[in-house]
């Protein structure tokens, strides 16, 4: 029971990647918005808040019962499924390629065709 609501390791890593993913759009942003009211800031005043911020947002979303639950749950889910081999993928794959490239000259064909008739009859 107590292994349950252990952390585990895919719990973390959606907490890495998300905590990074929101440092890097908080970075960008805010150099973005900073450079357009006032000059240019210095790169490490950005990097700094952004960090700043980011660590905060993360370990206050760690600690919050309900999102950790919530990642918890989603990361129980996805041990569930089961994902195809790379055989299926593969194979999957091909027919996707197939079945664009035939509706593309499909679809080409009939545009052709539109185009012609079109032509023909306002000359």
């Amino acid at each position: 029971m107590a292994q349950e609501n252990a952390p585990n390791k895919p719990v973390h890593l959606v907490y890495l990647c998300s905590g990074l993913l929101f440092f890097y759009l908080l970075k960008w942003t805010a150099d973005w918005v900073w450079g357009y009211f006032t000059r240019t800031p210095s790169e490490l005043y950005v990097t700094t808040f952004a960090a700043a911020v980011a660590l905060v947002v993360g370990i206050s979303l760690y600690r919050h019962e309900r999102t950790y639950g919530l990642v918890n749950e989603v990361c129980a889910e996805l041990k569930k499924v089961s994902w195809p081999t790379a055989k299926e993928v593969k194979a999957a794959t091909i027919v996707v390629i197939i079945m664009t490239l035939l509706s593309a000259i499909l679809l080409g064909f009939f545009d052709i065709m539109w185009s012609n008739i079109t032509e023909f009859i306002y000359g």
